[in-house]
């Protein structure tokens, strides 16, 4: 009797807490937090250079953003004088009459400034319009048209594209059409723009300077594995079928490299190099294909008469620096990089390296002692000259160098001892690595542009939360003069805050990490909060991403405005450091930098006693869904809510190159794989917190099986999850990414805040506030 009297009241008591309604959020508060979106807040942000060109007059060009929307100004070195390019009012009148359309003269699209500096062009209603700069007279501009997917050549008088798995080049002024190749046929044709995770029409090539040759290659995909989608519609689906490799195939693209010389004696002559084929393998990207379609890895000497390139190996440990005749097709290897992880990177830039014929020099980026350095090499010989750059920190681009001279202008990071260690500086340095000098002083991220002269650059600088300046400063870093500040009183205005830049210390308790924080504008110190972590794992990028100032970065600030505290942190594992904090993980992918989020936001929590460490919740987005997954299976107490969005969950179901390339190649050793204790769905039983599975079933990067292997193991288990499909979306999720956007929002709302969300919140078309 004793017994029941005890429990009537704590039944009573426990229905009482449970009938307790949910704190209810409005359409006002999600108006609120959609202010925080990038649509607006960029408009609010006046004094932002945005493109910058040079003039044959040695003046620069720049367009700035401003009120009412931009300008564009010029500016002299010398004379120290600034004027608007032209006059926005009479240049707009004109182009609304050559268009038929309205045009404000303070929203042109970006444009461009004729070679001799007469005349700007840029598109409006599907024309291109030529408006002369003396006269602002403007008119459609006639050009050849450019067939559909097709390279145009330096020169401008061919355009090159694949047709029917040959190259075809089409005589601009004249239509008059060059078969270039004859043999190629399905799964081997030429130029093939085909790496399994991105796939188009377009063609993979690289001009030689003067016009004459193309690099490319004739592309194997014979005996590939396949991917194949099917498209939702009325009546019978629509199957969409491409090449596709995978971790441990025993095929995988081969690429078969090949010169056509357009400009041979009677007809256009195919050499192909005198190689085996090279695995469809890079040192900076997961692909083959680069910036404009461009193959990646080449450099053409200014003669055209030979050609630069890197083969890699599969399993990107090996890579070969490599000259070919382009007569011949002879080709001589310089020498070999070895690395027992991988070489490169996909976060790294297509110009880390230059061949230099007239001195007979190749510089050469090797990471070969921790960072990222360069290295001079003898052009004929493939020996070592010497060593250029030195000590901590990365170079990151090579910006112009001056044979001449024997100076080379670059940029790097981390160089700098007490700054944030992903901050961009700008320097010069001697061939034979002496004369070291820091062009860009401010301890900021920097971004240059030079002037075609080489005595002059533009200098943008800022941080994450400091606008960005941006001045004029000879080429020895001399201060010229200070061209705009960026003005932020209009956003402030709005109730916009910036992020707090955050240090903390990595799993191994020593190493600083760095991220950002986003609080609520209007924060309670006295009141505590749930904590968000946006993740993204790389290895080839983080989370956080540039170090310039970006008024919004994605919906950080607006999920803050909901009651949240965000963070993004760079683990371990990283780019952008050493090498030996980037290859943290190496051959664990599983690892995704979770124990480093959590020792960052633990003590966080310490630090900010507003942040709720009972209540944390994560995010991420395709390596951040994998990651976001991984975190509540291997750290269950942690995390209480996770929505992971387009993850690659088992990496045996993703593109070949990326598992091979940051896990290593597929071993198998029994009925197991090196891969299968990275799976997500193989610790999928683990999962305590609520989670949120979301894919596109159009995904053509990440194929939305992954995410179907992970609800199965979790169905297997007996597990509680949501699981959202979009019907139609792709990777990026495209036109639905409003909508998950809210769906993100609202659930966090409801499992990691406890409250209910407002019902059916559209963004960016519900009621604004006030």
């Amino acid at each position: 009797m004793m017994l029941s009297i005890r429990l009537v009241p704590f039944i009573f008591l426990a229905t009482g807490v449970a009938a307790q309604p949910p704190r209810q959020l409005t359409v006002e508060d999600y108006a609120r937090a959609e202010r925080m979106l990038a649509p607006n807040t960029f408009q609010l942000v006046t004094g932002t250079v945005a493109q910058v060109g040079w003039l044959p007059d040695g003046r620069l060009w720049y367009r700035v953003s401003t009120a009412g929307g931009s300008a564009y100004q010029t500016y002299h070195p010398t004379r120290r004088g600034r004027a608007p390019l032209f006059d926005p009012g009479r240049l707009a009148a004109s182009a609304s009459a050559a268009a038929g359309v309205s045009v404000e003269g303070n929203r042109l699209p970006p444009l461009e400034v004729s070679p001799d500096g007469r005349a700007v062009t840029f598109a409006v209603a599907d024309r291109r319009l030529r408006c002369e700069l003396g006269t602002a007279q403007c008119a459609v501009r006639q050009d050849p048209k450019v067939p559909e997917n097709a390279t145009v050549s330096p020169d401008g008088r061919w355009a090159v594209l694949v047709r029917d798995h040959d190259l075809w080049a089409v005589e601009l002024a004249t239509g008059r059409e060059t078969q270039l190749t004859s043999d190629g046929v399905k799964d081997f044709g030429y130029a093939t723009n085909n790496a399994g995770w991105t796939h188009d029409d377009s063609a993979v090539l690289t001009w030689s300077p003067d016009s004459r040759r193309l690099a490319t290659f004739q592309h194997d995909g014979r005996g590939v594995s396949e991917m194949h989608l099917v498209a939702t519609k009325p009546g019978a689906p629509t199957l969409e079928s491409w090449k596709y490799p995978f971790p441990g195939d025993s095929l995988i693209f081969r690429i078969s490299r090949v010169v056509v010389d357009l400009a041979a004696p009677g007809a256009p002559r195919v050499v192909r190099l005198a190689m085996p084929p090279d695995a469809h393998r890079s040192t900076v990207s997961d692909h083959v294909a680069c910036e404009g379609g461009k193959v990646c890895d080449l450099q053409w000497y200014p003669d055209g008469s030979q050609l630069a390139f890197i083969s890699s190996s599969r399993d990107h440990q090996r890579a070969w620096v490599r000259v070919a005749n382009a007569e011949t097709g002879a080709v001589r290897t310089l020498f070999e990089e070895t690395s027992a992880t991988q070489i490169g990177d996909a976060s790294l830039p297509e110009n880390l390296w230059r061949v230099l014929p007239a001195s007979n020099e190749l510089i050469w980026w090797s990471q070969r002692d921790n960072w990222v350095h360069l290295y001079l090499f003898d052009l004929a010989t493939g020996a070592l000259k010497n060593r250029i750059t030195t000590g901590d920190g990365n170079v990151t681009e090579i910006v112009r160098v001056d044979e001449k001279a024997r100076v080379i202008y670059f940029v790097a990071n981390g160089r700098e001892t007490g700054r944030d260690p992903y901050f961009s500086h700008f320097y010069r340095i001697r061939f034979d690595g002496r004369d070291l000098a820091l062009l860009t002083p401010e301890n900021a991220s920097h971004s240059v542009s030079l002037s075609p002269d080489g005595k002059h650059f533009v200098d943008s600088y800022s941080t994450m939360n400091t606008p960005p300046v941006t001045v004029l400063r000879t080429i020895a870093g001399k201060l010229v003069d200070t061209l705009e500040r960026a003005d932020l009183t209009r956003l402030v205005a709005a109730g916009w805050k910036p992020p707090t830049p955050i240090t903390m210390k990595g799993r191994d308790g020593t190493t600083d990490i760095y991220g950002l924080m986003y609080t609520p504008t209007r924060l309670d110190s006295t009141k505590k909060y749930p904590i968000i972590d946006y993740i993204y794992p790389g290895p080839q990028s983080g989370s956080v991403g540039p170090r310039r100032f970006i008024p919004t970065r994605g919906d950080h600030q607006a999920l803050a405005e909901l009651g949240f505290v965000v963070v993004q942190i760079d683990g371990m594992g990283t780019p952008g450091r050493s090498k030996a904090f980037h290859d943290t993980y190496y051959g664990r992918m599983g690892d995704n930098t979770i124990p480093d989020q959590v020792a960052g936001i633990t003590e966080l929590a310490r630090r900010f006693r507003f942040i709720d460490l009972d209540k944390v919740g994560i995010w991420g987005h395709s390596g951040g869904g994998f990651a976001t997954a991984a975190a509540m299976f291997r750290h269950p107490d942690f995390f209480k809510v996770g929505i992971a969005e387009s993850g690659n969950h088992d990496n045996r179901s993703y593109e070949d190159d990326w598992g091979e390339r940051y896990q290593g190649l597929l071993v198998r050793t029994g009925a197991t794989d090196n891969y299968a204790a990275e799976s997500n769905a193989t610790h999928a039983a683990n999962l305590k917190g609520k989670l949120y599975l979301v894919h596109g079933a159009m995904d053509d990067n990440v194929p939305a099986t992954n995410t179907y292997q992970v609800a199965d193991a979790l169905i297997k288990a007996g597990k509680e999850f949501d699981l959202l499909i979009l019907p139609h979306a792709r990777h990026g999720f495209g036109a639905d990414g409003a909508y998950m956007m809210r769906r993100r929002w609202d659930y966090f709302v409801r499992h990691l805040q406890g409250a209910e969300p407002p019902r059916d919140y559209q963004i960016g078309r519900s009621r604004p506030v006030p």
